[in-house]
């Protein structure tokens, strides 16, 4: 079984290691040895780019998306789409959904990873099925989380809900870092003894396991994990991609990744992230705190740069202290 290997760099990476600034001219100089890789997917717009891109950047978003399809016509893109909120902060009619859906196919977005930050799969319905007729791959979410309601037949009960609506795939969105190796084993596990679903996991670093989640989701089944090059990796973001390759290399699980085309990735992206250094979050490590706070990875070097711009960078600690409070 060969595993499917997404990686993150240009999208969910910079969004989490510094507060998605990553620009175009900065993905273009590497974009064909990306596109060389064999990836299964690249995700490289959508989340908080969108709004990073007119917000911060002075990018055309959509002039983005264009520019990396055509440098990368060999690999499937993807993008995360937040349902109902495609890539904004509140509820959009249905026909502004399948119209935004309708232009992102048309500008090259091949994959949409569809999300719902209650995990309701009301707010996922219109987007996936506007994203299934327009010929692109429809991937429902699992936004992982733990609380007394969440257990594992609430997860099982979504998956059986995205499938009646009609997905192309699931993906187990672990945002945050939270989900333990054992846990991840159990999930992917009963999903695939259940259902017959293509299954993706996506694991953020910030808490230490990761890598181990990661390791336990392989040997139960998962088809296909996130990663992102080990320049761009770690701390608040992503298991490194090259770690993942050498440890499966040889195995059942290979991954048929060229270690060594990795490498000048990697080493291209070094020197680029050095750009970048104003936006780069506090972590060194990993952060015990968020198996807590469960901020995800995505948001909180997004959230260090908001409350530096307040000179409020002290108030940190009692931001995540008072996040699980009020949830």
């Amino acid at each position: 079984m060969t595993i499917a290997i997404t990686d993150v760099v240009l999208r969910d990476a910079h969004q989490s290691l510094f507060a998605t600034r990553l620009r175009l001219d900065d993905m273009l100089p590497i974009a064909a040895q990306l596109d060389d890789v064999g990836y299964g997917s690249l995700e490289c717009w959508g989340g908080a780019t969108f709004d990073a891109c007119i917000r911060f950047l002075g990018e055309d978003p959509w002039l983005r998306l264009r520019e990396l399809k055509k440098a990368m016509p060999k690999t499937p893109l993807q993008m995360l789409l937040r349902g109902q909120n495609l890539l904004g902060y509140r509820h959009y009619a249905d026909d502004v959904v399948e119209r935004f859906v309708e232009r992102a196919v048309k500008n090259g977005m091949d994959v949409f990873r569809v999300f719902d930050a209650m995990n309701d799969p009301r707010n996922m319905k219109a987007a996936l099925q506007a994203v299934r007729s327009h010929g692109a791959h429809a991937q429902g979410t699992l936004s992982y989380t733990t609380s007394p309601a969440h257990t594992l037949q609430t997860w099982l009960d979504l998956t059986e809900q995205l499938l009646e609506t009609g997905v192309d795939s699931i993906a187990i969105k672990d945002m945050s870092g939270i989900l333990t190796p054992m846990a991840a084993y159990e999930l992917v596990s009963e999903i695939k003894k259940r259902f017959e679903v293509r299954l993706h996991l996506h694991c953020h670093a910030t808490t230490g396991m990761a890598e181990m989640a990661l390791l336990k989701a392989i040997e139960a089944g998962v088809d296909g994990v996130d990663t992102a090059i080990s320049s761009m990796s770690a701390t608040y973001g992503h298991p490194a991609t090259e770690a993942l390759v050498a440890t499966l290399a040889g195995t059942g699980y290979d991954t048929g990744l060229d270690i060594l085309k990795l490498e000048n990735i990697a080493a291209y992206f070094r020197e680029v992230r050095k750009k970048y250094h104003a936006f780069e979050g506090q972590l060194k490590g990993y952060d015990s705190r968020i198996l807590v706070a469960q901020v995800p990875g995505g948001m909180l070097t997004n959230l260090e740069s908001q409350l530096k711009q307040q000179n409020a960078a002290d108030k940190l600690d009692q931001v995540l202290a008072e996040i699980p409070r009020v949830r």
